[in-house]
């Protein structure tokens, strides 16, 4: 018996099929060596189509960097709706998104090379993901001093202090340059850090 041919919609749309592509070529050539025509003739298309969905090479390449980012985000989301208390919430998002940076650069290092020129030129794609992650870094400082844990006045200063003392730990440039010392150490150091904002927090010092 054959087997059955899979329905329209099992198979990837145009788009997604050109970002896949993309994606590897990234990998496997840098960069500067990725062309929208290159990606076109591996996809079985011509240029013309691509630039249908992507209007020039880099929308394509940020394309790939917000997809890239997508599962980041969608878990530190996961970790900002817990109904755990806002200190405990606030460790865990700030120790996982460090962390994922971390694991990101260590499996996926050419694409993690694409976000962190992405970062330095402060691109569209880096500016929506950096004022997502501080949406929610922010809500979680509100909903701590609104159950009273946090004993702060103003919650914009204070998630700009949060995020400036975890500057090494989530710049990707500052990751990639750490990346010789081990993850043990990072992740020592990290908790020391975290520990002390959010007790300076408690404290009303901030």
């Amino acid at each position: 018996m054959n087997a059955p041919v899979p329905a329209a919609s099992d198979a990837p749309s145009t788009d997604a099929r050109i970002l896949a592509v993309a994606t590897d070529h990234l990998r496997r050539y840098g960069q500067e060596r990725t062309t929208v025509v290159s990606v076109a003739r591996a996809a079985g298309m011509s240029h013309a189509n691509v630039y249908r969905y992507f209007p020039s090479k880099a929308a394509l390449i940020d394309a790939v960097t917000a997809q890239w980012l997508r599962p980041l985000e969608t878990q530190l989301l996961v970790v900002a709706d817990a109904p755990d208390p806002a200190d405990d919430k606030l460790e865990r998002l700030l120790l996982a998104w460090a962390g994922a940076l971390r694991e990101r650069l260590e499996l996926d290092p050419d694409v993690f090379d694409v976000f962190v020129e992405a970062h330095t030129a402060m691109r569209g794609v880096v500016r929506k993901h950096r004022s997502r992650i501080r949406g929610l870094v922010e809500r979680i400082v509100e909903e701590g001093v609104g159950s009273g844990v946090f004993a702060i006045r103003r919650t914009d200063r204070a998630t700009t202090l949060v995020l400036d003392a975890l500057f090494r730990f989530v710049h990707p440039a500052a990751v990639r340059l750490d990346r010789e010392l081990s993850r043990r150490v990072m992740e020592e150091r990290l908790t020391v850090v975290v520990r002390a904002v959010l007790r300076a927090m408690k404290a009303g010092t901030l």
